[in-house]
């Protein structure tokens, strides 16, 4: 998250400020970046991350599950190794229908039989992902649909 000169986009924050609502798939690293996330409007969903302080911890479960205009969507920051991953969180999933994952900064999007998994990426801290991205996902009819959006 944003630390010395490295800031979220602008793009980043103005999609936020657009949506119906946030979701933030952990690593925040600090309360005051929740609040800021918070102050764009919508509603904030989030998770701790392996990074965040222990403010942060105090305040946001390590996982969630959210029922959206008929979808339930499951939200984990740690995926585990990527051999096995959509089926292991299918598992640790059951009745959901999508888990949004962080921790790993790549993007990645997998489904199979109606069940997907989606990790953003990070629009702050790439690591070894070629470029800046954020997720979008809209639901229809009760399907979660993802989109990776380069920033």
């Amino acid at each position: 998250m944003p630390r010395g000169e490295r800031a979220i986009p602008a793009r980043c924050l103005e999609r936020c400020r657009e949506a119906d609502l946030i979701l933030h798939t952990g690593d925040l690293v600090d309360v005051a970046v929740l609040r800021a996330l918070q102050s764009l409007g919508p509603p904030v969903h989030a998770i701790c991350g392996n990074v965040d302080n222990a403010a942060v911890r105090a305040l946001l479960p390590a996982r969630l599950e959210l029922e959206l205009d008929g979808a339930r969507l499951g939200m984990v920051h740690i995926p585990g190794p990527r051999d096995g991953r959509l089926m292991r969180l299918r598992r640790a999933f059951p009745g959901c229908h999508a888990v949004v994952f962080g921790h790993t900064h790549m993007p990645e999007h997998a489904e199979e039989d109606g069940f997907q998994i989606f990790n953003p990426g990070s629009p702050t801290e790439r690591r070894r992902a070629p470029v800046h991205t954020m997720g979008l996902a809209r639901i229809d009819a009760g399907r979660i649909l993802f989109e990776l959006l380069v920033l």
